[in-house]
């Protein structure tokens, strides 16, 4: 049996959380389009229609697996926050919490704690869990507004 390779399973998880995030938008109703390549920090497009008017909103997913440590099971990292605009939205994933959280980019750079030195400079780190002494993950109540609130993708 070949080894499990880190990267491969890290890589793979992140995709694979892609989907599950794109099949939770559709079960809620959500008009989904995937796109190819993620240079632009967008994983999927929702469209959504009111009467004679159309928006589209860009989705950045990004998701932590169980195998990571319980101290960063919530924490997201140097992350790039492409052109914050009202239509650009963040869905994060925490698997040790079993949440999601739904933030606009022009709120999630107030709320995110941008790194001032070294390699990842203007990048943005933000942190939605703690653990408690018994190794317990467990949302951040300050991020209650955004936990599973996939409503915030309406338009309407």
């Amino acid at each position: 049996m070949p080894e499990k390779r880190s990267f491969r399973s890290s890589a793979s998880f992140g995709k694979r959380q892609e989907y599950v995030v794109i099949a939770e938008l559709l079960r809620r109703g959500f008009d989904v389009y995937q796109t190819l390549v993620d240079d632009q920090g967008i994983d999927c497009i929702i469209r959504q229609e009111k009467g004679d008017k159309l928006c589209y909103i860009d989705i950045q997913i990004k998701a932590r697996s169980k195998d990571c440590n319980p101290r960063n099971a919530g924490r997201f990292s140097a992350m790039e926050i492409v052109n914050p605009r009202p239509n650009y939205y963040f869905i994060f994933y925490s698997e040790h919490a079993d949440t999601y959280w739904v933030i606009p980019s022009q709120e999630l750079v107030q709320l995110a704690n941008q790194i001032k030195t070294g390699q990842n400079k203007g990048r943005f780190s933000i942190n939605f869990c703690n653990i408690r002494a018994d190794g317990t993950v467990t949302p951040r109540p300050k991020f209650d507004g955004h936990k599973n609130n996939f409503d915030l993708l309406k338009w309407w």
